[in-house]
């Protein structure tokens, strides 16, 4: 007997189908977010998903395999490739490799996929979308004031109320210098470094308790998976503790300060973000909009200064049904060493990266969400089968085209129930019928779908509906551009406040 050797069709783990209202919505938030960015002076760029893994930055393990954390694979030289972790990394390549030909500061914003080679969970994908605004070649932290004003401006040009967010902002240099003051600083403590900062980075998830079990021995979740912690004795936890427990606005820097104690890294850092209140304030952003806050950290080691996170405050339920905080969907921060690696000296730079599917679902949530499916094309039926009657219904496809409406003629094989079956599932406006009759006269009998479905809600039984033949009428040849642009006028007069 044979074996069955026909794939399976199945989606890998991680990943998800998008289907045409959703990218809809998304191309439409895109547009938005890209016009807030281009308002403030930034270029689009597009970089490939692909990089030679060496140039996606020492925050990647170690290994013979670089393939934690990243979808890596040996081009036919043996050399590393992987997938892009990110959208700033590349961007780094980019300024490193065309240096000299950019103005500085560089200001570009870039929207693509990036890919995690990590274990997928609820609202965890292996696949998804980012879409980042940069500078570089900045050194001051105006530029850090400037991103997290401008995410301000996005987050309610989607959609987002005043109030129903804050920008929040700390310094990493502030958090080196209590990692110097526990032990941990220096190349050699690189690896705890970084498991304390994804610790403290969870703070909004496990709380302070979760916090301080990931920088003792570890921590167990409700799950049952266990995460092995940073190591650290008690009261080097306490200091950390103290650093995330500051509390928000300028009045928690004075703590801070106590808690960096002689670390000039820290005292620079504490400086940085008087800078970016003072800067927020003359703007006019301290209302609430943008706040220094001591708990946000950002996980990926490459950052150098200023972090921010843009975290929406409106509360939803958890899987438990209790009330929380819906969280962070864009953050970033300054990274003055990635574009070093590359030159060998000092290039400031400072981004922020929106996670696109995220922000839609708190649209969504918020029903903000322009999830109106799209219009369809029109479609020219297929009445009659034979090749000169094909070449009439393509006559009248490119007519349409040519005026600027999307069209199409019916190309499967079925007869005129199907076909109608299939416009209402293209969402088309309407349909264009010519069989012998109507050609015979010059004519095109029009069916209008939208208003149809309204009129035939309406009617009582099949033969009332028959005889109405809702939203149907003949038009000459010479005038169907014009009667098909009619209905598309009309459909498009409710959205623009043209109704009655």
């Amino acid at each position: 007997m044979a074996s069955d050797t026909k794939p399976k069709a199945r989606l890998p783990r991680g990943l998800v189908d998008r289907h045409g209202g959703e990218l809809a919505a998304t191309r439409a938030m895109l547009e938005k977010i890209r016009a807030v960015y281009a308002l403030y002076g930034f270029e689009a760029l597009e970089t490939p998903a692909i990089e030679y893994t060496d140039a996606l930055g020492k925050f990647l393990p170690d290994q013979d395999r670089p393939n934690e954390g990243v979808f890596s694979f040996q081009d036919d030289d043996e050399q590393w490739l992987s997938l892009r972790y990110d959208l700033t990394a590349p961007l780094a390549r980019y300024v490193a490799e065309h240096f000299d030909q950019l103005p500085k500061p560089y200001r570009s914003y870039r929207a693509g996929t990036v890919f995690r080679n990590e274990k997928p969970g609820p609202g965890r994908f292996r696949q998804f979308m980012q879409f980042d605004a940069d500078t570089v070649g900045a050194p001051s932290v105006a530029a850090d004031a400037e991103i997290c004003m401008m995410a301000a401006d996005t987050l309610e040009a989607v959609g987002i109320a005043r109030g129903d967010y804050v920008i929040k902002v700390n310094n990493r240099k502030v958090l080196d210098g209590v990692l110097e003051a526990i032990g941990l600083g220096g190349d050699d403590n690189a690896g705890r470094r970084l498991t304390v900062l994804r610790a403290i980075d969870k703070l909004d998830k496990v709380g302070i308790d979760g916090v301080r079990d990931l920088l003792g021995k570890g921590r167990l979740d409700p799950s049952g998976d266990f995460t092995k912690g940073a190591g650290l004795e008690t009261a080097d936890i306490d200091r950390v503790s103290a650093f995330v427990s500051a509390g928000a606005g300028l009045s928690g820097l004075d703590k801070l300060a106590l808690v960096v104690g002689e670390s000039q890294s820290g005292r620079d850092g504490l400086d940085e973000l008087r800078l970016i209140g003072r800067l927020v304030a003359a703007a006019g952003y301290d209302d609430g909009r943008v706040l220094i806050d001591p708990s946000v950290v950002r996980g990926l080691e490459y950052y150098t200064g200023p972090v921010y996170e843009a975290e929406l405050t409106f509360e939803v339920k958890d899987e438990d049904g209790r009330p929380v905080r819906f969280g962070s969907v864009a953050g970033g921060g300054r990274y003055d060493g990635l574009v070093a690696r590359f030159r060998g000296e000092p290039v400031p730079a400072t981004g922020f990266s929106i996670g696109v599917s995220r922000l839609l679902h708190a649209l969504a949530y918020l029903g903000k969400l322009e999830t109106e499916a799209e219009i369809g094309p029109v479609v020219v039926l297929a009445m009659d089968k034979e090749p000169e009657r094909i070449a009439d219904y393509m006559k009248m496809v490119a007519a349409l085209r040519a005026n600027g409406i999307r069209a199409e003629m019916y190309l499967g094989g079925s007869g005129m129930k199907a076909q109608m079956k299939y416009a209402d599932k293209r969402n088309a406006p309407a349909v264009i019928i010519q069989g012998s009759n109507e050609k015979a006269a010059g004519e095109v009998q029009i069916k209008d779908l939208v208003e149809g479905a309204k009129i035939a809600a309406g009617i009582a039984d099949n033969a009332e509906y028959r005889a109405a033949r809702p939203a149907q009428f003949a038009v000459k040849e010479s005038e169907m551009v014009d009667a098909i642009r009619g209905i598309l006028e009309r459909r498009a007069a409710p959205s623009l406040g043209l109704a009655d």
